[in-house]
């Protein structure tokens, strides 16, 4: 049975959608059967994989007319990474969802229909605490918070938290928070140092070790509808997701990689 991880923070730009899209296709790479779900109806996920955000079934469809999700997921070029892609009609669920029975537990009960063909799904969630998100929350197993390492990372994080620990108390008991990355790290900027270890040491064990650095790289390839891996094997963001994805499964223990094999280093940088 797939883990279910929700990529959630209430903080627009701080890297959700570039992390869901580039982490599922390094597990994918890895071998790990992963499923993207775009739960944002911005739908960058969707399009960030290289499908039209207009596609006939969607996300949309298995919240509020109940469709099996196995209709609406669509194959990437990278054979182990699948897409439940998203649509501007998300905006508008939520007000349908809300006299549904049982609406905190949609996703949860779309999620049970196909648990059991992925090793990973994650899930994309919107910058916002709304219905969508905490549908997201209650059908994960645990939360993955994104931190952009900028002057305002810890603005909201609070309030975000708090969401975690009402939905802990009232709708999901062993929801678990996987650990906060930390995004958009620019080496050259003291501020980024001063974040990384202010979140460090507010949070510590939860922060996963490795840092996801500003790469242009990134950006290009969602423009070319690829995740990283696919655009540039080489780049310095494809090795930080890589990492990233070795790091998420040691911590998993669904690896056996050693200690002295856990980073891949970067000669030079790019």
């Amino acid at each position: 049975m797939g883990k279910v991880i929700a990529i959630a923070n209430q903080k627009g730009g701080v890297g959700k959608t570039t992390t869901a899209i580039n982490l599922g296709g390094c597990l994918g790479v890895l071998e790990y059967k992963t499923l993207i779900i775009d739960a944002d109806p911005q739908a960058n996920s969707t399009s960030g994989t290289g499908f039209d955000p207009k596609a006939v079934r969607n996300i949309y469809d298995c919240l509020v007319n109940e469709l099996d999700p196995r209709q609406a997921i669509l194959k990437t070029k990278n054979p182990n990474l699948d897409l439940l892609p998203s649509h501007i009609d998300l905006v508008g669920a939520e007000l349908e969802m809300i006299n549904l029975p049982n609406r905190e537990y949609l996703l949860e009960r779309a999620i049970e229909k196909i648990k059991d063909d992925y090793d990973f799904i994650l899930i994309d969630c919107s910058p916002s605490l709304g219905l969508i998100t905490i549908n997201a929350l209650v059908a994960a197993d645990s939360v993955m918070i994104p931190v952009q390492c900028e002057y305002f990372a810890l603005e909201g994080l609070s309030k975000l938290l708090n969401t975690i620990k009402i939905v802990q108390a009232r709708l999901k008991p062993n929801l678990e928070i996987e650990g906060m990355v930390l995004t958009m790290y620019d080496t050259r900027l003291r501020l980024a140092n001063q974040v990384v270890d202010e979140v460090k040491t507010h949070f510590q064990e939860l922060v996963f070790d490795t840092i996801i650095h500003r790469n242009t790289t990134l950006t290009e390839a969602s423009s070319h509808g690829a995740t990283v891996i696919m655009h540039d094997a080489g780049s310095r963001g494809t090795i930080n997701y890589l990492n990233f994805a070795r790091e998420l499964l040691q911590k998993n223990n669904l690896t056996k990689i050693g200690n002295e094999e856990k980073i891949i280093k970067i000669d030079n940088e790019q």
